[in-house]
């Protein structure tokens, strides 16, 4: 399922899935008008510009807390720190420490918000052994079947091998998580493993290529064409190993704690 991420929220009656920032909406009375939709906390933006997070959760609770009416909101995306060196660079912490401000601001959202809207935790990282580390340290948060963002993936487009090799890892890990990728261009969601891991992902690539193209970033026409690209778009394989999707035996061997193998 494809999220198409918009700069300007009224652009959302146009599409029945959209990804929407909530600094584009912080003052917004209207409603979104896509289908369904999900509500992005900023992160990259708040972390490369400013190496911090300018608004509390609190301030995020309240902002998220006035779309808790609205039944197309389908989630919100916690406040995460992605772990990209450059972004490390940045804040001068370390992957560790960001993976620890991410599930701290997660559960201190879930605290805040609305039960009816659904917070979507994200697994940060940058090697695989991070994201499964990440994995582990959120426990029991991540109940079954739990829809889970992935992180740090979306400045590794042109590395489609690394991404299919966290997404593999993550679920064979825990099998039954639906995962959205953040972020993801073309030429990642041209790989049949990547599209086989996810349940969903969001990209604002369309607006890219509009500008390098020398055409208008913000036409919601050129997200559509974008998306049907998408749709068309042969998958390839790009790495020797199999799919993230385990066979039934698989996955009734990792249920029952490793019985049958």
């Amino acid at each position: 399922m494809f999220y198409v991420g918009l700069h300007q929220p009224s652009d959302a009656k146009h599409f029945d899935h959209a990804f929407v920032s909530v600094n584009r909406i912080r003052g917004r009375k209207k409603a979104i008008g896509a289908k369904a939709w999900i509500m992005d906390s900023g992160a990259f933006t708040e972390i490369s510009q400013h190496g911090t997070y300018r608004h509390s959760v609190a301030e995020y609770a309240a902002a998220i807390n006035r779309w808790a009416d609205d039944p197309a909101l389908v989630a919100a995306v916690a406040q995460d720190y992605m772990c990209e060196p450059f972004i490390i660079e940045k804040t001068g912490l370390s992957v560790e420490e960001h993976q620890r401000l991410t599930i701290e601001r997660y559960d201190a959202l879930v605290a805040l918000v609305d039960p009816r809207v659904y917070i979507m935790p994200v697994l940060q990282g940058y090697t695989v052994a991070d994201y499964l580390r990440h994995l582990e340290v959120y426990g029991h948060r991540l109940v079954r079947d739990a829809y889970v963002g992935v992180g740090s993936i979306c400045k590794r487009n042109a590395d489609i091998g690394a991404i299919e090799e966290i997404l593999t890892a993550i679920k064979r890990k825990r099998p039954d998580l639906r995962l959205h990728g953040f972020g993801l261009k073309t030429t990642a969601l041209s790989s049949w493993v990547v599209r086989d891991c996810l349940h969903s992902a969001d990209s604002m690539a369309w607006s890219f290529a509009a500008r390098r193209q020398g055409r208008n970033a913000n036409d919601w026409q050129e997200a559509m064409a974008f998306i049907q690209r998408i749709r068309v778009k042969p998958t390839q394989l790009a790495m020797k190993f199999d799919s993230c999707a385990l066979s039934s035996a698989e996955r009734n061997a990792d249920e029952k704690g490793g019985e049958g193998q």
